[in-house]
């Protein structure tokens, strides 16, 4: 057998365990879970060829299991060191602070409202790398005043659904980026101002196409629906936790010699320890942090079986395939069918999407001569825009639920976001043809 065909029967098992598997109503990440424990055994039993590494033994087996459930280990604790902060920020009333006084000194001037609540909505999942995180932490809130700016319901978790989404791909945390690059072994460096130009720019376009025409806004209702600050907050409390996070980021990279190496889980906790200390109210922080692992237990569930997922398809070589794959289409026809790809994939595998195809892209395009650090932010955009899709549809279910939204998911909500869908795609795939010269005027 050669390996083109069992690397093929691998490929095929996998995929049609994972169909099965979400058939019978497992969670995606038990799914992807099973899924590569059957591409496994399917590889120990095929034949291998005479290369004397092929046999297989029990301990081996567990070893590419345990080893590849580390792969993204840090990449897990800055999430959950990440979103610990903002969902303490969000109990201590900093949240609540923030938007009120928002609502309170620009209700009569909506562009400059949508611009603020616009840059609130990026923050969470800029700092977390999760678009659910955003919904979870300020979407019912910035929900409320769009609906006192009389904006429908359909249009309402539509901009939701994707200042989420833009958020989770806003910099300085962008997990697509960080897991491709780390396949890669390539540093994460240079990916602030792409993923800041096409991801604001497109937060920017959602918000005022959806949001921008309507009533003035109704300040009382809009004050009345929003939960209260407890009293206390000051701008300066309310902007001090995010200073010491950006200062101590900051440090490290100006001054490298004089400053030691923290790490970002760590910054998150200190950062955390600073919004602790500042609270005007009394923290139950054990139950902040028994909050914070059950809203991401699923998507660190789902990080960790990919690293699984994505360990036995390079012992077998499956994901060498798929790399073959990818790299011998046409140029042309790579450019015209990534913007449907990466969101579809998304919408399947979530973060497995982004090692399993980043890596060889960002390969395939460093060899053509294009900027690989551009191209890389732009699948970075765009992979997150396809979290409404099933069956994962992690952000689109987040923003429904969170939003009590009782409209029909495809023909009010998809429909709905679906212009500055295709207008952040767009923008994206310009960005990846000319990656090479937008790398030259931004320093990508």
């Amino acid at each position: 057998m050669t390996m083109f065909t069992h690397s093929s029967l691998v490929l095929a098992a996998v995929v049609i365990a994972f169909a099965i598997s979400k058939k019978y109503r497992l969670s995606t990440e038990l799914s992807m879970f099973v899924s590569a424990l059957i591409g496994l055994a399917i590889h120990v039993l095929l034949p291998k060829g005479v290369d004397p590494r092929s046999p297989l033994p029990f301990a081996e087996m567990v070893r590419h299991i345990v080893e590849g459930s580390f792969t993204y280990f840090d990449v897990c604790l800055t999430f959950l060191t990440a979103t610990f902060f903002m969902m303490l920020y969000k109990e201590s009333g900093g949240v609540a602070y923030i938007v009120r006084c928002i609502v309170r000194s620009f209700h009569a001037h909506r562009f400059v409202c949508l611009l603020f609540l616009t840059l609130l909505m990026l923050v969470p999942g800029a700092i977390t790398g999760s678009g659910a995180t955003t919904v979870l932490t300020v979407g019912s809130l910035v929900g409320s005043v769009l609906m006192a700016m009389g904006v429908d319901e359909d249009k309402r978790v539509a901009l939701i659904f994707l200042l989420a989404a833009m958020s989770a791909a806003c910099p300085p945390i962008n997990l697509w980026a960080m897991m491709a690059a780390a396949g890669a072994n390539m540093p994460y460096v240079g990916f602030a101002a792409p993923l800041a130009l096409m991801s604001v720019t497109g937060a920017l376009f959602s918000t005022f196409w959806l949001a921008g025409r309507g009533k003035p806004i109704d300040v009382d209702k809009a004050l009345a629906d929003l939960p209260e600050a407890p009293a206390g907050w000051n701008w300066i409390k309310a902007v001090l936790p995010f200073a010491v996070l950006i200062g101590l980021i900051l440090a490290g990279r100006l001054l490298p010699f004089n400053f030691p190496i923290l790490g970002l889980p760590l910054v998150f906790m200190i950062s955390a320890l600073t919004v602790i200390l500042l609270s005007p109210v009394k923290l139950h922080i054990m139950n902040v942090a028994c909050q914070t692992v059950e809203n991401l237990l699923g998507l660190v569930g789902a990080m960790v079986v990919v690293g699984v997922l994505i360990q036995v398809l390079a012992l077998s070589g499956a994901r060498g395939l798929l790399s073959l794959m990818v790299v011998t289409l046409p140029l042309t026809v790579l450019y015209a069918s990534l913007w449907l790809i990466l969101p579809v994939s998304e919408g399947f595998l979530q973060y497995a999407v982004a090692p399993l195809f980043g890596v060889p892209l960002i390969m395939l395009f460093n060899m053509l001569g294009l900027d690989p650090v551009v191209s890389l932010a732009t699948w970075s955009v765009m992979w997150p825009v396809g979290d409404f899709l099933p069956p994962t549809a992690v952000v689109g279910r987040a923003a429904v639920m969170e939003l009590n939204y009782k409209g029909d998911y495809w023909r009010g909500f998809v429909k709905a976001a679906a212009v500055p869908m295709v207008f952040i795609l767009a923008l994206c795939t310009i960005c990846m043809v000319y990656s090479k010269e937008l790398a030259a005027v931004i320093g990508g």
